[in-house]
């Protein structure tokens, strides 16, 4: 019986050894996965621990990222205001007695101001104003003095035509501190011209205190630093337990940089004890929220490709229906874009033109070569004007017509240039009403001249009657010397016919200068400007002058300055403004009240500068004057007072001064009568 039963106990024995073994692995495999997951979610609690404090440290780090650039964004504008305000006192022109008294007040009110000076082009000391805060600074021999970074800002600044910043230095005090400044020199505009500097003087601790200190001095600490690391400046403090934060920003001046820094301290991120709850929480909401977004995302994604497309019709229609020509080129210079009404312009298909390089079709020939060094010249990077440039440009058919170019360089989203963009305006039809406009002014003007002329007619009859009278005289008694040799007297002599001869030839002369006078003013056309001296002037118009004169028993006289400089003018123009005024002066004392009859003609040097020089022409008469309702309307067109006038000679006369540059003002002649004065600018200056 023990022998039957021992295979049977052995054969259990075995079977529970291999059952024990099977169970021993499952449970050493549960255990290493256990094991395994354990560990995935200590490291995914760890990692999110401390990704939540990077992440709040990045917040805070972003945070003082942001103030910094806002400080150095406020200092920034803080100088730039502070250069409007120099520019505008300067403009007001003040006193030095207010200058001096705006400049304290300004010092009192910026803390960072330690100084404000004044200088002429040479670097000559005019005023100073110092800061009443620090009044010391400046009365110790060690306080500041020249320096060679003042020169070298208010050369930059001269160079710049705008204000400039030197390096900052250090400015030692008796008491064996110092200070950190910087000036900042700005030269001062007038007409054009620099005519001197404003220097002012920063601290640059007081510009971190009084600029920066309540708004981020508070919790942080603020300093200028230079490139190594050394503080120049510095202000507030930092407690030592917490964990140090630094920003830095370039705060770019024209002449120097600084470098802002900010620093502060942020205790870091404590553990939460509920943190594994709130990771699985989070990590579910987090799957789901993932979903949604993406939905969204697509969503966004088609709306915003339907909006894009719709963006490129809105754009290709409103190309479409311009009027004006655009074509872009590439740096080379190829053609890479045309619309529609470009096309139309110069008769080309699109096609026929993109990629297409000088010299490009539309280009006249015997223009080729300057347009290539044109486009040469743009391509190089050179700005075209604002304003425009015309050119012309040919069809397809051979016709030529003008357009106005204005061009800009084209910006990619990344800020950087990748070709030109040009606009075409065909000017053609300007041109065309320009010269309609330009042959009408003619005709008026030529019109407003025969008036005068018209006008002369009975002048000239009569200034002409004692000459042709005297000739017809003179040539009846030499013809009856002639037929009646010998009546009783004396033969004549030769002498005696040769006097007659040269009376007839004097009075004949006399009239041929009037008669001349009117026809070189009438028929004259130059329309180029040309130098002529104002005596010229002033001998062309006073034959006409005269005859007017010899009829109402004026007196002419005339004031010349013998040093005055010839003036480049329309000739015809000016003379016939002068003519105007003149014959209206006389007319204004053709009243029997009016009983001393003198019209002054006199020229004089205007008021000038160094850059411009002018000259005065004044028409002074003794008449009744203009009343102030005859005065508000004397230049309108069409206005007149005489019952045979056309009201167009003062405001001719006004369009041609104007045209010239210069101006056209009338004022009471005291006691009596009115002057007339117009300006034109001398023959350097057009």
């Amino acid at each position: 019986m023990a022998q039957a039963d021992s295979p049977s106990l052995q054969n259990s024995h075995i079977l529970w050894q291999f059952f024990k073994q099977i169970t021993r692995s499952f449970t050493d495999r549960r255990f290493s996965l256990w094991i395994a997951l354990v560990v995935l979610v200590v490291a995914l609690l760890v990692t999110l621990v401390w990704l939540a404090g990077r992440y709040e440290a990045s917040q805070y780090q972003d945070e003082l990222d942001r103030d910094t650039a806002d400080a150095a964004s406020e200092i920034r504008n803080g100088f730039d205001q502070n250069v409007l305000i120099l520019q505008n006192l300067h403009a007001k022109a003040l006193s030095q007695k207010l200058w001096l008294a705006e400049m304290t007040d300004l010092l009192s009110q910026n803390r960072d101001w330690l100084r404000v000076e004044k200088r002429d082009l040479q670097g000559r000391t005019l005023d100073v104003v110092s800061s009443p805060l620090k009044p010391d600074l400046f009365n110790d021999k060690s306080g500041m003095g020249e320096h060679p970074e003042t020169q070298q800002a208010c050369l930059r600044a001269r160079r710049l035509n705008g204000p400039a910043y030197s390096r900052s230095y250090f400015v030692p005090q008796s008491n064996g501190r110092g200070l950190e400044v910087m000036e900042m020199c700005l030269p001062m505009i007038d007409r054009g011209n620099t005519a001197g500097f404003t220097l002012l003087t920063y601290s640059l601790q007081e510009v971190l205190s009084a600029r920066l200190g309540e708004t981020y001095g508070q919790r942080n600490q603020l300093s200028f630093v230079e490139p190594d690391g050394t503080r120049l400046a510095v202000h507030g403090s930092l407690p030592r337990a917490k964990r140090l934060f630094t920003a830095k920003q370039l705060l770019d001046l024209p002449g120097t940089t600084l470098m802002l820094r900010m620093d502060g301290r942020r205790a870091v991120p404590d553990l939460l004890p509920n943190i594994l709850p709130a990771l699985v929480t989070a990590m579910s909401f987090a799957l789901v929220s993932v979903l949604v977004l993406l939905v969204k995302d697509s969503r966004r994604r088609l709306q915003a490709e339907r909006d894009l497309a719709d963006a490129l019709a809105f754009r290709k229609a409103m190309e479409d229906s311009l009027v004006t020509g655009l074509r872009a080129r590439d740096l080379q210079g190829r053609i890479t874009y045309v619309n529609p009404a470009f096309c139309q312009m110069v008769g080309f298909e699109a096609e026929a033109l993109l990629g297409k390089s000088a010299p490009m079709p539309y280009w006249p020939p015997e223009m080729v070569g300057e347009y290539q060094q044109r486009q040469a010249v743009r391509l190089a990077g050179n700005a075209p004007p604002r304003e425009g440039f015309e050119s012309v440009f040919i069809r397809q058919d051979g016709t030529r017509f003008p357009v106005l170019i204005f061009e800009a360089p084209l910006i990619n989203v990344l800020g950087q240039q990748t070709g030109w963009m040009s606009a075409f305006l065909d000017i053609s039809e300007q041109r065309r009403i320009e010269e309609l406009s330009r042959s009408s002014q003619e005709r008026l003007q030529a019109t407003a001249r025969l008036a005068t002329v018209g006008e002369m007619a009975s002048l000239l009859s009569h200034e002409l009657n004692q000459p042709l009278s005297a000739i017809s005289s003179y040539a009846t008694g030499s013809l009856n010397l002639l037929r009646h040799p010998d009546n009783g007297q004396a033969s004549p002599q030769l002498s005696d016919f040769q006097m007659a001869f040269e009376r007839i030839s004097e009075q004949a002369s006399r009239a041929g200068k009037v008669i001349n006078s009117v026809h070189d003013f009438v028929r004259r056309r130059d329309q180029d400007k040309e130098v002529v001296k104002p005596q010229a002037i002033i001998d062309a118009v006073m034959p006409l002058v005269q005859l007017q004169a010899h009829k109402l028993h004026v007196r002419i006289q005339t004031e010349l300055d013998p040093r005055l400089l010839p003036v480049l003018c329309d000739r015809t123009m000016v003379e016939q403004v002068l003519l105007n005024l003149a014959r209206n002066g006389m007319q204004a004392m053709d009243h029997p009240t009016c009983h001393q009859r003198t019209l002054t003609l006199k020229v004089k040097r205007g008021a000038s500068s160094q850059s411009q020089a002018w000259v005065e022409f004044s028409v002074l008469d003794l008449g009744l004057g203009i009343s102030a309702e005859v005065a508000q309307n004397l230049f309108t067109p069409f206005f007149t007072t005489k019952a045979e006038g056309m009201g167009l000679g003062l405001s001719l006369c006004r369009t041609v001064v104007e045209q010239h540059g210069g101006h056209l003002e009338f004022e009471d002649n005291k006691p009596c009568g009115t002057l007339f004065r117009f300006t034109l600018p001398t023959a350097s200056e057009i």
